[in-house]
Order: structure tokens, then C-alpha cells, then sequence
């Protein structure tokens, strides 16, 4: 994440939990983030050296007038004026971050070589909960590579009962054996 994203999602939470705002604005965040990773000609455009800076803030003004909050809207229209449009999706990552911070939140993925049924993942949520004492936002992932058992990352950890991390040690440990 570049300093730009976390100076100006700092900015724009403030002033959003200022106005109780924030959540509504981490909504639209979310959705503007998916689109424009989905469609990063747009953020491109807004970046494009040929166009005026009163041109790209027009484009943004009637692409997402009365479509998104005004405080977002005007984040946005600030970003292209600045030049750091391109700095969306790390502004809404930090954005995101700081709601979850403030409300106790923490985001975990997990790691599975198969998909995990709606029960599994109730339980894991359940324990991760009460592990982490925190509301806990499950991100799952099927990575065939980890041939069974679980990887969960969060908090800047990572907790690995993959089948193929324990081969993996039990590789290294053998290789380290002196016979």
C-alpha cells in the first residue's frame, strides 16, 4: 500500500466517522473497488495525461454524481485532481482497514484444498471468533497445493496445518539429519 492511499483514506475516514458515515461509505468503496479492478481502463483514463484535469473531474462528476455518497464523490474528484486516481484501490484497501480497526474487526483468509460446505465454515467462524475475540470476516480460498488441512492468515500471521507444509517440514528435518 503507498503512502498516498493511507494519507488520503485517513483523511476521508476521519471525516466520515465524523458525520457517521463510514460504513456507508466503506460500501461504496467496496463496489467502486471491485469495478475498477475489473475495469482499470477507467482509473487509466482518469490518469491520462491528454485530458485537461477540469476533463477527467467532469468525467468523474457525471459517472458518479448522485451515485455515490458526496464525500466519495468529492474523494474521488480530489484524487483525479491530484493526479492519484490510480491510487484508488490502495485508498479503499486502507480505508477498509481503518473501519475494521475501529470497529473490531478482522479479516481472515482461509486456505483449503477443498471448498469448505457452509456448516465448516460456520464452525470456523464460530472458533475464530473466540480465538481472536474480535468479529471475524472470512475470506475462503481452494489451493489444491495444500493437499489437505487448513492455512489461515490474519493479523500479518499465518497458522499452517497444511498437509503440505507438515511434508514440508518433515523434508527439511530429514534433509537436516545427519546419518
Amino acid at each position: 500500500m503507498t503512502g498516498v492511499g493511507a494519507n488520503y483514506a485517513q483523511a476521508l475516514y476521519s471525516l466520515a466517522k465524523d458525520e457517521g458515515e463510514q460504513t456507508q461509505i466503506l460500501g461504496q468503496l467496496g463496489r467502486l473497488d471491485e469495478a475498477f479492478s475489473a475495469e482499470p481502463d477507467f482509473l487509466r483514463l482518469l490518469a491520462t495525461p491528454s485530458l485537461s484535469k477540469d476533463e477527467r473531474i467532469r468525467i468523474v462528476d457525471e459517472s458518479f454524481r448522485d451515485k455515490v455518497h458526496p464525500y466519495l464523490l468529492n474523494f474521488m474528484k480530489l484524487l483525479t485532481e491530484k493526479g492519484y486516481a490510480r491510487q484508488f484501490c490502495d485508498c479503499a484497501k486502507a480505508y477498509k482497514q481503518l473501519y475494521n480497526e475501529d470497529n473490531g474487526i478482522v479479516t481472515v483468509r482461509a486456505v483449503t484444498a477443498v471448498k469448505l460446505t457452509v456448516q465448516q465454515q460456520e464452525k470456523l467462524l464460530e472458533k475464530l471468533q473466540q480465538v481472536t475475540g474480535k468479529k471475524v470476516e472470512l475470506q475462503t480460498k481452494v489451493d489444491t497445493a495444500c493437499m489437505g488441512g487448513i492455512r489461515l492468515d490474519y493479523d500479518g500471521k499465518q497458522v499452517d496445518g497444511t498437509v503440505k507444509n507438515r511434508l514440508d517440514s518433515i523434508g527439511a528435518l530429514l534433509k537436516n539429519t545427519v546419518l
